[in-house]
């Protein structure tokens, strides 16, 4: 399985920032054959993004999209629509479900609709500090992980890829905090024992997860050697070039 490093530019950078950005990662970059590079620029630069992309090198993910594919839904853009432009979509990240208030039924079916239109979803899931605190990190997990792939059928799984991003280490959260790997360790697994009881293992072991949470270049090592995580989805350090690209090279040789 390919290692994943994941880029979430979330909101920065203009258009114009976003193909200088691309413009010198791409340069920086050689083929990787076993680790696939992804970043999701803002929504805007997504056209001009994958004109000037090239996708022997990386891809481009989404950071969104609408679950309806076409109708009188005012400034929502459909996945139908990111058909062509996109490889990958985010969906369910902490800061749509916990600032914009999308629920597990509004993912799963943005899960649905991005396999409909041949987008690979890559649905965040993850706790609060709250859950965290009262002992509820499982339930949380459960029910986040399930209510995503709840339109998932076993042929599609493999196609998906899951994020587990807790909420209280990501570095946009206040008071965020490190992820120690043994907590890591401990929900990854509980994410694969519950793909495992819902769809078989053949089917679970195909399925890519991700770790993200204040992934950097001083830490990325250790979260990509974690039991069963198969990459990472970095935040802050994808705006940096120099850290990006560090956290890349960590990957292509912890694949190695």
């Amino acid at each position: 399985m390919k290692t994943y490093v994941v880029g979430n530019w979330k909101l920065n950078f203009n258009v114009g920032e976003a193909s200088i950005y691309l413009h010198k990662l791409l340069k920086s970059l050689p083929n990787y054959r076993d680790v696939e590079i992804v970043v999701a620029p803002s929504t805007l630069a997504l056209q001009p993004l994958s004109l000037q992309i090239d996708r022997h090198k990386m891809k481009l993910a989404a950071q969104n999209g609408f679950y309806r594919d076409y109708g009188a839904f005012t400034g929502e853009v459909s996945f139908s629509q990111l058909k062509g432009l996109v490889d990958y979509a985010l969906i369910g990240h902490s800061e749509r479900r916990y600032v914009l208030k999308e629920d597990d039924k509004m993912i799963q079916k943005k899960v649905a609709a991005a396999l409909r239109n041949k987008i690979k979803p890559i649905l965040c899931i993850g706790e609060t500090e709250s859950e965290r605190a009262f002992g509820e990190t499982a339930d949380a997990i459960r029910d986040q992980l399930l209510g995503g792939l709840g339109e998932v059928s076993d042929d599609d799984l493999e196609k998906v890829i899951i994020a587990y991003e807790p909420v209280w280490a990501i570095s946009s959260t206040k008071g965020a905090k490190m992820a120690a790997p043994d907590e890591i360790a401990g929900v990854v697994s509980l994410i694969r024992k519950i793909l495992t009881e819902t769809y078989g293992k053949e089917s679970a072991k195909k399925v890519a997860v991700l770790f993200g949470g204040s992934v950097t270049p001083a830490n990325a090592g250790a979260y990509l050697t974690i039991p069963g995580v198969n990459g990472v989805l970095v935040g802050g350090a994808s705006l940096i070039l120099r850290e990006f690209i560090d956290i890349i090279d960590i990957a292509k040789r912890v694949q190695a």
